[in-house]
């Protein structure tokens, strides 16, 4: 199958992704207090671009600066000014010269914004995420007014990177952010026509999708990010999913991503929730082995006829090309390899057999304390500093040009952590 990774896919708005491989969606920080994209952003989608993938994906751009996914987020809540239109112009540049597309990933936190960003966000329902340590704070119900406002702040931020020369946007629908709290009956407790039923819970999302598709036309790219499941007891599982990918179809979605998890039940890192997680029944495949959400796609398959994408474990190149044989994917995601092997994409195609899995070889606490990462809480805490070395490569890409692989776990936490004091004082300076 030498062929397959490179061979372009048609959407059904008509645009061409000129190969299967696409950069997943990672969280970059990059941009300035007040959501600025910056050269780091530019020096950084530039490397990807010429690394090989046939589609980059941004990290969240967030339509309301008061409901951050982290600091430094790109922000669009408003039709941009005239700096914010040649910012996000010249990332947009960088972002496509190697001739591959670039979307947006457009997105609300929602009830996932920090607390020092939001002491009280705005979600569907005043549920407090379930984690210890007092990040988040209690969030605040939305009015129907509110919402609205959301919805048409989406289809905004979509208007404006299409001007800015963006080739399509991905409305974020998963890992529990804003519209992903609205289709959980876990964080959606509403009665009124965004509550209850699962049409309802999907009426955000789907009104979200046709604003958006108003403002961009019928030929650009619309995507949708989706939880095949939260894995959370009580919460979005996969037959719901597939009845709002049968939606998403109907309302002209040219590709979903298939996803799971959120800050709860962190999935897709691989990382064990603070809770069991609530197994979801597919027929499995001996691809579930590497990549964590094909079995769900493959099973989606047999009700929509959309394009899929699937991220999440993916290395060996022969998994790559028999997921998307077997039609359990038609695009796939890559993203911790590409934070230090820009040009993954580039040697796979070109016959490289595996890309690196660098988490293998990190570890926050030393050999003679590994006996502590028994204990739940400590386990989690240890993954997401392995996340933070992942932060803190992007950091160095985008800053310095070059990745640092040699850098310790706790090097990196420290680095991100002083990169968000930094931020925390320039937004409060204004």
């Amino acid at each position: 199958m030498p062929d397959v990774l490179a061979r372009p896919l048609t959407l059904p708005c008509g645009a061409t992704i000129p190969n299967r491989l696409a950069k997943a969606a990672m969280t970059e920080g990059l941009a300035t207090a007040q959501g600025v994209p910056t050269p780091a952003l530019d020096r950084l989608y530039g490397l990807w671009s010429d690394g090989g993938s046939g589609l980059l994906l941004s990290g969240n751009i967030i339509v309301d600066g008061a409901h951050l996914e982290r600091s430094g987020n790109v922000v669009i809540e408003r039709e941009p000014d005239a700096a914010m239109r040649e910012a996000l112009a010249r990332w947009a540049r960088a972002a496509t010269r190697n001739g591959n597309h670039f979307w947006a990933q457009i997105s609300h936190a929602g009830r996932q914004t920090q607390k020092l960003v939001n002491p009280h966000p705005k979600a569907p329902s005043a549920v407090k995420l379930g984690l210890p340590g007092g990040q988040f704070g209690d969030p605040v119900a939305l009015t129907v007014a509110e919402i609205e406002d959301i919805v048409r702040r989406f289809a905004i931020c979509a208007a404006a990177v299409k001007e800015a020369g963006f080739t399509g946007v991905q409305v974020h629908a998963a890992h529990g952010y804003l519209l992903s709290e609205f289709l959980s009956p876990r964080s959606n407790l509403r009665t009124d026509r965004y509550g209850g039923e699962l049409a309802n819970r999907a009426r955000a999302l789907l009104e979200v999708v046709a604003a958006v598709r108003a403002r961009v036309g019928p030929a650009f790219p619309v995507a949708v990010k989706l939880n095949s499941a939260d894995f959370q007891k009580g919460g979005f599982a996969f037959e719901d999913s597939l009845q709002v990918a049968a939606w998403l179809e109907a309302a002209g979605v040219d590709l979903i991503e298939i996803s799971g998890g959120t800050y709860e039940q962190p999935r897709l890192l691989g990382i064990e929730g603070m809770e069991d997680a609530e197994e979801q029944h597919v027929a499995r495949s001996t691809l579930m082995r590497e990549a964590y959400f094909v079995d769900f796609a493959l099973a989606m398959q047999e009700k929509v006829s959309i394009p899929l994408m699937v991220t999440g474990g993916f290395r060996r190149r022969l998994a790559m090309e028999q997921a998307i044989e077997a039609g359990g994917a038609d695009l796939v995601g890559l993203g911790r390899p590409l934070c230090v092997l820009t040009d993954g994409p580039a040697r796979l195609l070109a016959g490289l057999e595996e890309l690196p899995r660098y988490e293998n070889e990190l570890a926050l606490l030393p050999p003679w304390l590994g006996f502590l990462t028994r204990v739940k809480l400590i386990r989690t805490i240890a993954a997401f500093a392995v996340q933070y070395w992942y932060y803190a490569q992007l950091d160095l890409l985008g800053k310095e040009g070059a990745a640092a692989p040699a850098l310790s776990v706790l090097a990196a936490t420290r680095r991100v952590m002083a990169q968000q004091k930094q931020w925390l004082a320039a937004r409060r300076a204004g």
